[in-house]
């Protein structure tokens, strides 16, 4: 599971707003859950670093990564595999501004 390009986004709200967008889309079971599950990781570490209107920031990924790592046991093996590689394409969209 892949996502088809290279994404870029001005700040979190125009993130989010890219996710919520996803359940109007032809993709996989897969996709929505892991993005739906990414989220709710996103959400807190947003708190963290300010509101929506931060910009996708290399600091604010490593917190997700570490929030991500945290819970590892929350999800079976397959399931961790599905979300841990959704992470690794969105996270692109923070690490290269």
């Amino acid at each position: 599971m892949s996502i088809k390009e290279k994404k870029s986004f001005e700040n979190i709200a125009a993130f989010y707003l890219y996710l919520d967008n996803l359940f109007d889309e032809d993709i996989s079971d897969d996709q929505l859950f892991a993005s739906s599950y990414l989220r709710g990781f996103i959400s807190l570490s947003v708190i963290e670093f300010g509101d929506e209107s931060q910009v996708l920031s290399p600091a604010l990924a490593t917190s997700i990564d570490e929030k991500l790592q945290a819970a590892r046991t929350e999800l079976s093996p397959q399931d961790r595999k599905i979300v841990q590689d959704y992470w690794l394409d969105l996270k692109q969209s923070f690490v290269s501004v």
